[in-house]
């Protein structure tokens, strides 16, 4: 279990810092980056539901998903409303595991059997505080009202983690734990992006701005 942990928390560090480097670093690295993620993606997807009826509804929707990132990033040019998303959807990931793993407590759903309702506790107060963190580093406070930031941190976390369920649905349904092993400590990509897929377009189809 404490190799797994570990093998969780250096992949976690490792895809966050390329994550972040190539949003900063070069406008045609972070599509071919995201061209790079978009193809796994459609791969774990049609494996995982291929002939089943949801395959192709599931393909529109991972197309639509990932041309939502490509208007939020051109939209956003300065890069700061789209990292404040990547940030309350990784710490929202990471808060529910690690309130979930030391509080412990009910289950959520049978759906996904590893979480618990201590785990969604977590995953609304780690976000907090990180973004707090982010937003005074940055000294960008003044960019966003209290008011707009406690609502937009619960509205993206609340869809990270629906998301996250949905998607755990569907591995449910084809009897797999992981959509794939690329990720050590994760799974596949699509175990690591579950949330984020539902979060940008509908904050895109909601329209939500600065």
């Amino acid at each position: 279990m404490k190799i797994e942990l570990l093998k969780r928390f250096i992949s976690s560090i490792v895809l966050i810092m390329i994550s972040f480097y190539v949003i900063y670093k070069d406008y045609y690295l972070f599509y071919f980056f995201l061209f790079i993620i978009f193809i796994f993606t459609l791969i774990e997807w049609h494996k995982m539901t291929f002939n089943k009826v949801y395959y192709l509804p599931g393909l529109i929707f991972l197309f639509f998903s990932f041309y939502s990132v490509h208007l939020i990033k051109i939209n956003y040019p300065d890069n700061i409303f789209f990292i404040l998303i990547l940030l309350i959807c990784i710490s929202t990931d990471i808060g529910g595991f690690l309130f979930g793993k030391f509080f412990k407590g009910p289950k959520l759903t049978k759906i996904s059997p590893n979480k618990t309702y201590s785990g969604v506790i977590g995953s609304f107060i780690l976000p907090l505080i990180v973004i707090y963190i982010y937003l005074n580093a940055i000294e960008a406070n003044t960019f966003f009202s209290m008011d707009f930031k406690f609502y937009i941190i619960f509205l993206i976390s609340g869809i990270s983690q629906i998301g996250d369920l949905i998607i755990s649905y569907f591995k449910r349904l084809s009897k797999i734990k992981d959509t794939g092993k690329i990720i050590p400590g994760h799974g596949g990509i699509l175990d690591r992006i579950d949330g984020m897929i539902f979060v940008f377009p509908i904050l895109n189809l909601l329209n939500i701005s600065l």
